[in-house]
């Protein structure tokens, strides 16, 4: 089962590389411009967002680990948001070789004074799906700003 999650991340990664070389086409200000018609308001900070979302899920509560959470400012271009995506593809290595046996294994913990109960593998699909949904937005967040999107799709 690990290889096979290591080889989906691996396909999410390179998805995410396109995109990020995407990024790097737009200018500065376009990069960090808010539009309020969209959850984060900027491409920036919906990578941010993205990257904190692996650091909640993945490294706080599967992996007991302390995250410093970095705010949306902390990131002025797309190479910064490269290095932050090193660190989560990080936190996924160690989360998958700490679980690669117990991917259906309960795991507790509390939200919010509320008691949770999610598996490793339910956690996992959590935030690459949410990663997907978040990289929709940027690319139709760049098309409002009057880019042509690249295809991003697993399957290319």
């Amino acid at each position: 089962m690990k290889e096979l999650l290591v080889a989906q991340y691996d396909m999410i990664a390179d998805s995410r590389e396109t995109l990020l070389n995407y990024c790097e086409e737009l200018t500065p200000a376009d990069f960090i411009i808010s539009n309020p018609s969209f959850g984060r308001g900027s491409i920036r900070n919906l990578l941010v967002h993205i990257g904190s979302t692996y650091q909640y899920w993945i490294g706080q509560h599967a992996l007991n680990r302390p995250m410093n959470y970095p705010a949306y400012e902390d990131y002025t271009s797309v190479k910064q948001c490269r290095a932050f995506f090193e660190e989560i593809d990080e936190l996924i290595s160690a989360f998958l070789q700490q679980f690669s046996n117990t991917y259906f294994h309960s795991l507790n913990f509390s939200i919010n004074n509320n008691e949770v109960t999610a598996t490793p593998l339910k956690l996992f699909t959590h935030v690459i799906t949410h990663e997907f949904h978040h990289k929709g937005q940027i690319l139709s967040l760049s098309r409002h700003l009057g880019y042509t999107p690249v295809d991003t799709d697993i399957v290319r």
